[in-house]
């Protein structure tokens, strides 16, 4: 109740700057007594995936904290888990505004950021000065002026970057804003990625004495035969898990809304269904031979049992977060 009459009040508002006023709110309230103002205590579901111990299943999605800027504040809400980013080697301002618009009726948004961010060494300093003890994922991209046949050399050097201060690292190879990325997600060029990814990671874990794994983060707008084909790349180059799914170009329930034929990434409720079945023919692909994290439309604890039941192992919030606020991971936690 209390968030929703606060939700009432802030989408009055631009998105983006609604968005930009509470990063900055949170980041200044984390590691202060004003967090009890959202702090909730969300009972332990300790479960383990890829080595790593969950306190529970709920995890925030990247792309909300772009910067690393709030995680004391999000840990206060009782994610079992934080992915931080997406992040790229150098800074870079993302799309023209605007570049999120809200479709209240159908609980959804569109967003065209286009990896706006502050850098991976900025990133970095927020890490080290949350001192976070819990799970964080580090999501990493490429820059929008790298060439797509050098995206590997963007990936490899966040990868450097990050790895010391990651529980797992994530590959996004599906966000629908930055021209080419998808690309990256078919045959070769996938192949020659991962394997490139796999012989840092090794070099990496000899470095630091640790083992990172590292996950892929894949589009819903996938057929069949592409989701099967994916399965088999992740399997073959040992990649040890996969982020199911990532925004939809798909405008289909949506077309006569406002804002509903924006471009840009569909998340929200339409997208659910669509999450659930890629999770769906990846579970089967995989059988089991490395884990998923379900994300794409989750708003409840009904919508989280349906990715776990699809056959994810974790799940993430995002827009259902935004609209629901942080009661969501409670009740998802409670549910699971």
């Amino acid at each position: 109740m209390f968030y929703s009459a606060i939700r009432k009040v802030l989408f009055q508002f631009d998105a983006e700057t609604i968005h930009e006023l509470t990063i900055k709110g949170l980041k200044s309230t984390g590691s202060t007594p004003l967090k009890a103002i959202y702090q909730q205590n969300v009972p332990d579901k300790p479960v383990e995936v890829m080595g790593i111990n969950f306190p529970n299943l709920v995890g925030l999605a990247a792309g909300l904290d772009k910067n690393g800027e709030c995680i004391n504040a999000f840990a206060a809400i009782g994610f079992g888990f934080i992915e931080i980013g997406t992040i790229t080697p150098r800074p870079q301002p993302g799309n023209d505004k605007p570049r999120i618009f809200r479709l209240e009726k159908a609980n959804a948004i569109i967003n065209r950021m286009g990896f706006n961010n502050k850098g991976v060494d900025y990133l970095i300093d927020q890490v080290r000065q949350a001192n976070f003890k819990g799970v964080l994922g580090i999501n990493i991209g490429k820059n929008k002026d790298t060439p797509d046949e050098n995206a590997k050399d963007d990936y490899i050097h966040c990868m450097r970057k990050v790895y010391d201060y990651a529980t797992y690292i994530t590959v996004n190879i599906s966000s629908p804003n930055t021209p080419g990325l998808r690309s990256l997600q078919y045959g070769d060029a996938l192949n020659e990625l991962l394997a490139a990814l796999k012989v840092e990671q090794k070099l990496l874990a000899e470095q630091y004495g640790k083992y990172v794994p590292v996950a892929v983060k894949i589009a819903p707008d996938l057929t069949q035969e592409e989701v099967k084909s994916i399965a088999k790349s992740l399997i073959d180059n040992n990649i040890d898990g996969v982020i199911a799914t990532n925004t939809t170009l798909s405008r289909q329930g949506v077309e006569n809304l406002e804002h509903g034929n924006e471009q840009g990434g569909l998340s929200g409720e339409p997208v659910k269904d669509k999450s659930t079945q890629v999770i769906s023919i990846l579970s089967t692909a995989l059988a089991g031979k490395l884990p998923i994290i379900g994300v794409g439309g989750i708003a409840s604890g009904a919508d989280a049992k349906e990715k776990i039941a699809a056959g994810a192992s974790l799940v993430q919030v995002y827009t259902g977060f935004i609209y629901q606020g942080p009661s969501l991971v409670k009740d998802i936690v409670k549910a699971l």
